[in-house]
């Protein structure tokens, strides 16, 4: 296992059991809260695939992290805030990369502001710590 710091205390472990991959498979949760087909991104039918499922988790997580920084600012985070994710499956040279995006939204909040807190959640959000420095990243204020 490679981290950098030992955690003190570990919060939640998700349990997820996988089979089949992106072409058909299926992933579901030891609580059975998730349950899931997968598909190959741009092919019809159904199910999802692990690009749309990281841009769900990472919205989500950043989300929680604008929160907490909004908190310690002692601010209120909007009505109608809302985070488009995009995740890129990219290829390079043969080999496979992502690059994403975070579009955040804070309706009637001025740019200095709203780029503050977008800036210390994205220093806190466990997501954009996990692919710091490995995926190319871009936080969008719409």
């Amino acid at each position: 296992m490679i981290t950098t710091s030992q955690p003190t205390k570990v919060l939640y472990t998700a349990k997820v059991h996988t089979t089949g991959g992106r072409n058909g498979g299926s992933s579901k949760s030891d609580d059975g809260r998730l349950d899931i087909r997968h598909s190959t991104p741009g092919t019809p039918g159904p199910g999802t695939n692990p690009e749309q499922l990281f841009a769900a988790g990472w919205s989500a997580c950043f989300e929680g992290a604008m929160g907490i920084a909004a908190r310690k600012m002692k601010i209120a985070l909007p009505d109608g805030m809302a985070i488009d994710a995009e995740v890129d499956l990219c290829l390079t040279e043969g080999a496979y990369l992502l690059q994403a995006r975070l579009n955040v939204s804070l309706p009637g909040w001025e740019r200095d502001v709203a780029r503050g807190l977008v800036d210390a959640a994205h220093q806190t959000c466990p997501y954009s710590k996990a692919i710091r420095g490995n995926v190319g990243v871009e936080i969008n204020l719409v």
